[in-house]
């Protein structure tokens, strides 16, 4: 077991599963002699050589279709999009073709889309933004969002080694504030599978990725106030994990979503309707969700401080449903 950062294991997963599998290779802008933008890749062109970790011009849209077709001839292709929020220039290649290759004739894509996403870090509008919830709504896709260096290895490496198309959002923020222990050996964290991150039976908290870790400073001063809550960590969004999602509210019947993408359209109104169809009468209070504000990310640190959810936020939410 080693403490490692949430960049290393994303690092080492890469590494591992090139080292174990020729059929592996890495394409991406930066991704090579610099290491990329974020340094997640440094070593591994010395290490695979150009023909494994392969750099491309700025063209999303091109270097996706080019790693769909290398999928599709028994290739396991990693890209990266150097911030989530170009993944927008590949949006056909990824909900046109990829996620529907296998519903058309049964053709196996696999290819891992690697996001850097997520707010906190002033990058302004083009630079932070959360746009997972955009892919929601195609079938055929794998998304997911690990929060910790443990999550982070094993969630990579069960994405390269899945037939289907998978994004994997890797949150900027916790590159290199997170550490936590990981396994020296081989493991894998299965796709689908949520995770309680903090038992409790007064209120659930559903969240995923960067807002696991809110959501954990929240529940410390709750606690200071005699409230026990129930975190879930989602670490895949699709498939989201009903099976433990209704099982936390039907024990606390109490529920807030919270997530960093804005409030309107987000992965919250999809689980709140999910619980309001399958556990209503287990309620004992209104679903509350907490986003971000309907706004682009701004630029200004202040006004993004404004614009994220915060452990405030989850406070106030919880002392207003408890007292419901």
């Amino acid at each position: 077991m080693s403490e490692i950062t949430y960049l290393q294991a994303i690092h080492d997963a890469l590494d591992e599963e090139m080292s174990d599998n020729k059929d592996v290779f890495l394409m991406g802008e930066d991704i090579g002699y610099y290491g990329g933008a974020f340094r997640v890749t440094e070593g591994l062109y010395d290490k695979y050589g150009r023909w494994r970790v392969i750099d491309t011009p700025l063209s999303e849209s091109g270097f996706t279709g080019a790693a769909i077709g290398a999928s599709l001839m028994g290739m396991r292709p990693v890209i990266e999009m150097q911030f989530a929020d170009f993944i927008s220039c590949a949006f056909d290649q990824i909900v046109t073709v990829a996620a529907k290759n296998y519903f058309r004739w049964g053709g196996k894509t696999p290819i891992v889309v690697r996001s850097p996403f997520g707010g906190n870090v002033h990058g302004g509008a083009f630079h932070s933004q959360c746009p997972e919830g955009w892919f929601l709504n195609v079938p055929g896709l794998k998304i997911v969002a690990p929060s910790n260096p443990y999550d982070a290895k094993g969630l990579l490496k069960s994405s390269i080694r899945d037939d289907d198309p998978v994004l994997y959002f890797e949150h900027k923020f916790l590159y290199r504030r997170i550490k936590g222990d990981v396994p020296d050996e081989d493991y894998t964290v299965p796709i689908g599978k949520s995770r309680i991150t903090r038992e409790g039976k007064d209120l659930t908290v559903i969240t995923y990725s960067a807002m696991v870790h809110v959501a954990s400073e929240a529940a410390e001063i709750l606690e200071g106030e005699g409230i026990s809550t129930e975190i879930i960590d989602l670490r895949t969004l699709m498939p989201l994990d009903k099976d433990g999602i209704l099982a936390s509210v039907k024990k606390t019947n109490k529920v807030i979503i919270l997530y960093e993408t804005p409030r309107t359209g987000g992965i919250g109104g999809e689980i709140a309707a999910l619980i309001s169809e399958d556990v209503f009468d287990y309620l004992d209070g209104p679903i509350i969700r907490i986003g971000a504000k309907d706004t682009p990310v701004p630029y200004s640190p202040p006004m993004e401080e404004c614009y994220l959810p915060n452990v405030d936020d989850v406070v106030v939410a919880a002392r207003k449903l408890i007292a419901y």
